[in-house]
């Protein structure tokens, strides 16, 4: 297959919690009515401060790291908040920018309003420091979704610095498990003296990114410890918000069910061998039971090098009742229930750029001659607000792009303000499972299809941060 998907069709088929109040403005009524505005004053907003903060990340002695955190501490802990509200709440949260760069929050996978989506310097304009923005919107689908910063050409340092966050919508009538545990997935470069090494490097931005040598879960050195009863049921929200650290993520002495991906529900499924591709940008919610107390502890492990535990699941204490089998979480009912392919209207859009290999000295590091702004290209163009279009259609359209990566690299890409299907090659079917985000190999097409019900203008982009800042995106129009 052309993503990193694994190749069977039916295969793949606690950071800080914050509750947002509800708003008076309720039934947003998916993209369709995504252009109404949410009712002024229906519910105070609550803050959200982007400031200075330390972090342990490295083990003592080494000094704490001096991040950026959403807590609006000057020190202290800097664990990514996690929002939570119910489907058909709103979001009413007002960024406060206290840091030196400007900002803004792209809700990553929500079918937002477009002046909501939080491109800065395409939906909105950047928030200056000491500057706030009133983000307010009602998610029209419940689900796992990420909080990220972008900003045309200034993503890269706010997430690397330690940006990042978790929005939970959840369903009217939630599935019953015992715990509900965010696992959010950082990686940091680090000096030795702990401080983030430099930022807006060419070498990282136009190979494989900003790859960290330190990995915490929830803001934490990983692994994440979990206790709890033998047979207890839980649902991890597994989310990436590294920079650039795409990775397969294995289930380790657990038997583990998906019940959605990218924050959509799906018909729950067992992973092939246990594994899953996790790319910057994905999401996964995870259904399974604490193993036995005679059992050793089950882990979430990521394959890097020869594995990195994200979270260890330790039985503790009596074990509770057996639960009930695993079964489909629900469906968010707003989205299209068909996509009608007959007459969709097609678009090429070829990835290029970046470094290269030097065939004849294969072991040499690859390169990169040109400017450092404009490293990557879709269809010949560098991203740049003032692009054209990479295609115009009006609402209600469906819609089937083609990809192609030309590059050295896979690359992880994210259609914003929509949910797509990825196409078998023929189009003669797709996946069972809707999805906002996916990684295409190198020298690779894939064909996804998506119905544009959602009007504004939209990005097609990368989800490794330093390439989406040097050029790797571009946008579309929805009439």
């Amino acid at each position: 297959m052309p993503s990193s998907l694994p190749p069977s069709r039916r295969a793949l088929l606690a950071g800080a919690a914050l509750s947002l109040a509800p708003a008076l403005a309720r039934g947003q009524g998916g993209p369709s009515g995504a252009s109404a505005p949410t009712a002024s004053g229906a519910a105070e907003s609550r803050s959200l401060i982007a400031a200075p903060a330390k972090a342990r990340i490295k083990p003592e002695p080494a000094p704490e790291t001096p991040v950026w955190a959403f807590d609006g501490k000057a020190d202290g802990p800097a664990s990514p908040p996690v929002l939570r509200i119910r489907l058909g709440e709103a979001v009413r949260l007002r960024l406060e920018n206290k840091t030196e760069r400007p900002l803004s929050l792209h809700w990553h996978g929500v079918r937002n309003r477009n002046a909501m989506d939080g491109v800065g310097g395409v939906t909105q304009s950047p928030v200056a420091p000491g500057a706030s923005f009133l983000y307010e919107f009602t998610p029209p689908d419940a689900g796992t979704f990420l909080i990220r910063p972008l900003v045309v050409g200034g993503s890269s340092e706010p997430a690397g610095r330690g940006l990042a966050g978790l929005l939970v919508v959840e369903e009217a009538k939630a599935p019953v498990v015992d715990r509900d545990v965010p696992l959010l997935l950082q990686d940091w470069r680090l000096e030795a003296d702990g401080n983030p090494a430099a930022f807006g490097q060419t070498a990282f931005a136009a190979s494989s990114g900003r790859l960290g040598n330190a990995l915490t879960v929830n803001g934490r050195p990983a692994p994440e410890t979990i206790e709890a009863a033998p047979g207890t049921r839980l649902r991890l929200r597994l989310a990436n918000a590294c920079n650039a650290r795409a990775t397969r993520i294995r289930f380790d002495g657990l038997k583990a069910w998906v019940a959605a991906v990218d924050g959509q529900p799906t018909d729950t499924f067992e992973p092939l061998r246990a594994t899953l591709p996790f790319p910057p940008g994905t999401r996964y919610d995870i259904l399974l039971d604490v193993p036995g107390a005679s059992e050793p502890a089950g882990s979430v492990v990521a394959l890097i090098g020869q594995g990195m535990p994200l979270a260890r699941l330790v039985p503790k204490g009596e074990a509770v009742a057996a639960r009930p089998p695993v079964a489909p979480i629900g469906e968010n009912k707003l989205l299209p229930p068909e996509i009608k392919l007959q007459n969709a209207f097609r678009r090429d859009i070829a990835v290029a750029g970046g470094a290269v290999f030097d065939k004849a000295k294969p072991e040499a590091p690859p390169s990169f001659t040109g400017d450092p702004t404009r490293i990557w290209t879709l269809n010949g163009a560098a991203g740049r607000a003032e692009n054209p279009p990479l295609f115009s259609v009006k609402r209600n359209t469906a819609v089937v792009l083609a990809l192609t990566n030309t590059t050295a690299f896979p690359q992880s890409l994210h259609l914003h303000g929509h949910a797509f299907r990825l196409l078998h090659p023929l189009d003669d079917g797709w996946e069972p499972y809707w999805l906002d985000t996916f990684q295409l190999l190198e020298g690779r097409t894939a064909r996804i299809a998506f119905l544009a019900d959602n009007p504004g203008r939209w990005l097609v982009s990368a989800t490794a941060l330093e390439r989406f800042d040097t050029g790797l995106w571009g946008w579309f129009e929805v009439t």
